[in-house]
């Protein structure tokens, strides 16, 4: 019922939800040596989902490294600019998903009421 109810937006804010968890994983490791910055490209992971993957599947299939402009010399390929702009622009799409999602359900809320 979810899937007909929500449609693409269930799924698009779990993508979402746990591309926020990376890259906020991506700017606390800003300072480790060695470590390889990591994203999910949104849409591929999305059609993965839509064409039937799982949520792990979906994610694990679309996430990608970075390739840094500028390398670091100690290995570490995460650039705060780039890290803070991608967790902003992802925020707002994961604010703005869940605020149509809460629009769905309280008309849902108020069709079983009767209102």
């Amino acid at each position: 019922m979810s899937e007909g109810l929500f449609g693409v937006h269930g799924a698009a804010l779990e993508i979402r939800s746990q591309r926020l968890g990376l890259l906020g994983s991506n700017i606390a490791n800003a300072a480790t040596p060695g470590y390889k910055a990591r994203d999910i490209d949104f849409d591929a992971a999305l059609e993965a989902r839509l064409g039937g993957a799982s949520g792990d599947e979906a994610i694990g299939t679309a996430t990608r490294y970075r390739v840094p402009v500028m390398p670091s010399l100690d290995g570490n390929t995460v650039e705060m600019a780039t890290e803070q702009t991608a967790f902003a622009e992802n925020a707002v799409a994961y604010t703005a998903t869940l605020s149509f999602l809460q629009g769905r359900i309280e008309t849902v809320t108020r069709a079983i009421r009767g209102e």
